[in-house]
């Protein structure tokens, strides 16, 4: 690896700058510069090539770039670059699980971005009242979702939307205050708090004229953490769909370890943001490609965001592709065992510490 005293500075700034202003046409080329900043930036992400034999200057196409197991963002620094660490997200997991966590270097350049993906999905944050019922999430001060959310209520100028926990009937109050004006109304949940609020029985028939000139949006995201028995995505949609009486639910895909984000305007199609894509593995071979639209892969991620931190993520999420390449579902998650690439780590000594190999 080269010297730490190598000018990163001035190569963050320019790929931060270039992923602020870049077109869908310069994601591959500006991928790869960022992979080769980060392959000699990033000490994890370089020790990891080296122990599969990777050599950084032969790596010429978006397919043949190896993804860091999502595992190791739990036990290890996951950074690129020396800048200053301003704070860190941290996941949710269950209880007994070890939270990843993912550096936050330049919250501005995480927020403008966050803020640009949504506005070319949605239109301009200052069209809506936004409402996010996230119990569990502000329950937590390290939430990438609440911080993004925060951002995004501030940004929209509505003094009627918030945060809500459970506080269902000063939820309606305020939803039936913001129908009383010329703005649409966005309601992002984490899936089980939705759910949990249509069991609370609460009667939607005060949005419905609402629902019908299309000023209502309901987003879920995050899953049922623990608190609820999983559901496949389109049964939860069904569900709300039928409870809350609207044409169909919106999702988001995001985590702790992206910067970046992916909408689907219904049945759980996602257009991932213009600094993310989405490539398949094979799902019992870390480094086979899946390409065929339809098919079940592993996802592994390209988030140009991760500037800072590691943009080539594998997960443990199962998907498919749609057949424009770009477009994607989620389809469940691969069970507990460690992967591969994970495996390789903790072979060469790199075992619980967040900045080095364990002796």
């Amino acid at each position: 690896m080269q010297s730490g005293n190598e000018d990163w500075e001035s190569l963050s700034f320019s790929l931060k700058n270039r992923v602020s202003q870049m077109k869908d046409t310069d994601f591959e080329n500006l991928a790869l510069d960022v992979f080769r900043y980060q392959a000699t930036h990033n000490p994890l992400y370089h020790i990891y090539l080296g122990l599969l034999g990777v050599d950084i200057n032969s790596i010429s196409f978006l397919a043949e770039i190896p993804f860091l197991p999502i595992e190791l963002f739990k036990n290890h620094l996951v950074q690129s670059g020396f800048a200053p660490i301003l704070f860190q997200f941290e996941s949710s997991g269950t209880t007994g699980q070890i939270p990843s966590k993912h550096i936050v270097c330049d919250p501005e350049f995480y927020q403008v971005q966050a803020k640009r993906i949504f506005q070319a999905n949605y239109g301009s944050l200052a069209d809506y009242h936004i409402f996010a019922l996230l119990p569990s999430y502000l329950e937590r001060s390290s939430s990438s979702l609440v911080f993004m959310m925060d951002y995004f209520i501030k940004q929209s100028g509505s003094e009627l939307g918030g945060f809500y926990l459970n506080q269902y009937e000063s939820l309606v109050e305020n939803l039936k205050a913001a129908l009383q004006t010329d703005r649409k109304i966005w309601l992002m949940g984490v899936t089980f708090g939705l759910l949990d609020w249509v069991d609370a029985g609460q009667d939607f028939t005060f949005w419905k004229d609402a629902v019908e000139a299309g000023r209502i949006m309901v987003m879920e995201t995050g899953g049922m953490k623990g608190r609820r028995e999983e559901w496949l995505r389109e049964e939860v949609h069904a569900f709300l769909q039928a409870k809350m009486q609207v044409p169909q639910i919106a999702s988001e895909y995001g985590m702790t370890e992206l910067f970046s984000q992916a909408y689907a305007d219904k049945d759980g199609v996602f257009t991932p943001g213009i600094s993310m894509r989405v490539l398949l593995r094979e799902v019992n071979d870390p480094f086979g490609q899946v390409t065929q639209a339809g098919r079940v892969g592993g996802i592994k991620v390209i988030d140009l965001a991760n500037i800072d931190s590691c943009s080539f993520i594998e997960t443990k999420d199962l998907g498919s592709l749609e057949a424009d390449g770009i477009r994607f579902k989620v389809l469940g998650r691969f069970d507990n065992s460690e992967q591969r690439g994970c495996n390789l780590m903790l072979a060469q000594g790199w075992g619980t510490s967040q900045e080095e190999p364990s002796s």
